[in-house]
């Protein structure tokens, strides 16, 4: 395999949007959407506050700008690379999640409002940040950073071709607003896209874990019409009798009879028992188990979801390894381990996953398998380049020391370890 950092030029397709395709991943955590993007054989760069995530980046050859993206956009746009034409993100979702405190969820409604006054630029950003810091979590504010820095990109003359945002279910509203101003023509210039926005279930694409997301996917309205990407797997049906584990189990319920009729010509969802005794090189899990979830359980055992090895996975979170693993009768066996994780999460097996809080960056990623179908729907690429970077997940290339370091020294200044707090280094990733 070619190195992460370069494109794969085997990889063919007539679209001229995907040839020229440079993407800006902000909030890129430990790299799903990057992953997603090499096995394309597309260019990425991502911004990352998170120390952490950023020595498992620099360590799978990612290149990566540690930095605050708000920082990023207000003092240091113009060191970004040259070409950048693709936005993505999923934008930090602890106020909005179900298991968060909840401060975003009751401040959707504001949120919502915010978008159509930073649209309208009747008023100083900094009096609209610190309205928006007072909603009681500042993490709440940076669910609206993509749109400033489409707003930035506008400004700056070179308007991103396309878009692709992933959250939380509960940040559908926000999306359904975006798709709003996007299609209307109120950005600067009169920069209009088009949008499309639902939430989607994992499983439908193949991952081997039920896992939720909302979605929103716009392109240039001169591109042409955009769309949601095609389901390729079922959705995963819970058995009568189950008890949700998540909230997000419970919301599905109301869509299966439908969905039932529409995917008798899909493929079986994964099970994480596949996905695992098929990949995991470290330890085959061959025989069959159980998943007792912690998640959503509020401490209480008789609250505990349960998922069989022949089903996917719970939605993989940071707290996934506090999942109990037993045999049918109850022996325990060793829980799962972070590449094992990272295979629920679609990671190839031996993603060198590195620094502190792994569990954590897994539970926070983007599926690359996922990715690779937003990016797809985004860009308008051929079937069979999507099924030739599917055919390539199981391998990540080794990344030299050397590279390790010139992408460390290069994205955050410093070598042998990434400062905790973002620096301020020149910036050029994939130029230096």
């Amino acid at each position: 395999m070619t190195s992460p950092a370069t494109p794969d030029s085997a990889l063919t397709n007539n679209s001229h949007e995907a040839e020229k395709t440079h993407i800006l991943d902000l909030f890129a955590g430990p790299g799903g959407l990057d992953v997603a993007a090499h096995f394309l054989g597309l260019e990425s760069i991502g911004i990352e506050w998170d120390a952490n995530a950023c020595e498992t980046r620099y360590s799978a050859g990612l290149p990566t700008i540690h930095a605050d993206v708000r920082t990023m956009r207000t003092e240091r746009f113009d060191e970004l690379p040259d070409g950048i034409n693709v936005l993505a993100g999923g934008p930090p979702c602890q106020t909005f999640s179900v298991a968060g405190s909840g401060a975003g969820r009751r401040a959707l409604t504001d949120v919502e409002r915010f978008i159509k006054r930073l649209v309208a630029r009747k008023e100083s950003s900094e009096k609209i940040d610190k309205e928006l810091d007072d909603l009681g979590d500042p993490r709440t504010a940076l669910v609206l950073e993509p749109l400033r820095w489409v707003m930035a990109a506008i400004d700056n003359g070179k308007p991103y071709k396309a878009i692709i945002l992933e959250q939380v279910p509960a940040v559908l509203p926000v999306w359904h607003a975006y798709r709003e101003v996007l299609e209307s023509g109120r950005l600067p210039s009169g920069v209009k896209y088009r949008a499309e926005c639902r939430v989607l279930h994992t499983e439908e694409y193949g991952v081997p874990q039920t896992r939720r997301r909302a979605v929103l996917i716009a392109r240039l309205a001169e591109h042409g019409q955009v769309s949601l990407p095609g389901k390729t797997h079922k959705m995963f049906t819970r058995p009568k009798g189950e008890t949700a584990a998540t909230l997000d189990d419970a919301i599905r319920e109301e869509a299966e009879h439908a969905e039932r009729a529409r995917a008798r010509r899909k493929e079986p969802w994964v099970s994480m028992g596949k996905a695992l005794q098929k990949s995991s090189k470290e330890r085959g899990r061959s025989e069959p188990y159980v998943v007792v979830s912690n998640y959503g359980s509020g401490g209480d055992p008789k609250n505990r979801g349960r998922r069989t090895s022949d089903q996917p996975a719970f939605t993989v979170t940071g707290k996934i390894s506090r999942n109990v693993v037993e045999t049918p009768d109850g022996r325990p066996l060793p829980r799962f381990t972070i590449p094992e994780s990272g295979i629920l999460q679609t990671f190839p097996p031996n993603f060198p996953w590195r620094g502190r809080d792994q569990a954590q960056q897994v539970g926070n990623a983007v599926p690359p398998r996922f990715g690779i179908h937003l990016l797809a729907a985004a860009l308008g690429l051929e079937e069979a380049r999507v099924a030739e970077a599917l055919g390539k997940m199981n391998e990540w290339p080794q990344v030299s020391g050397e590279e390790r370091e010139r992408l460390r020294k290069i994205g955050c200044g410093e070598k042998g370890k990434c400062p905790h707090k973002p620096p301020h280094p020149p910036v050029d990733p994939l130029q230096g």
